[in-house]
């Protein structure tokens, strides 16, 4: 038996934590299709519905992939593909779920004091660098457009 039956029939269930702090476990999304009750029940509907969903999931994450290197949020939009695949296949729901995850660990590793003085360093670094390369370009060759080269 598994552990869903065994709540409905009555069995034991876990004890509930104490207190609702760090130690309380966080609320675990429901896996599988979001599909209307109506659309479920018949296996010839569900199986169209997810083919639709597939479809119209796949045409916004090949304009998001064609947005990439064209001007648009190509990203947000290959994410928000990824968003409509989950409401119906498990595979998109653990995906995004994993993304969320790391995009949040990254969060936390940029707002390290630490981390961000470094990189605060390493950007006032790479300007003056880059400004000293520009520099020394106009002082040998001048400002010249490159319209206005003559061979």
């Amino acid at each position: 038996m598994n552990a869903e039956s065994d709540r409905r029939q009555g069995g034991s269930e876990p004890a509930p934590r104490a207190a609702a702090g760090a130690d309380a476990p966080a609320k675990e999304p429901v896996l599988g299709s979001r599909a209307p009750h109506f659309i479920k029940r018949s296996r010839t509907l569900h199986l169209s519905w997810q083919v639709g969903v597939f479809v119209v999931g796949l045409a916004v994450v090949v304009v998001g992939i064609i947005m990439l290197p064209l001007p648009g949020p190509g990203w947000l939009v290959i994410f928000a593909g990824m968003a409509i695949w989950a409401t119906e296949f498990v595979w998109a729901q653990l995906v995004l779920a994993w993304t969320k995850r790391k995009v949040t660990e990254a969060a936390h590793r940029a707002l390290d004091p630490k981390v961000r003085r470094r990189n605060l360093i390493l950007t006032t670094i790479a300007v003056v660098v880059c400004a000293a390369a520009v520099s020394v370009y106009v002082w040998k060759f001048g400002v010249v457009m490159p319209w206005k080269i003559e061979q």
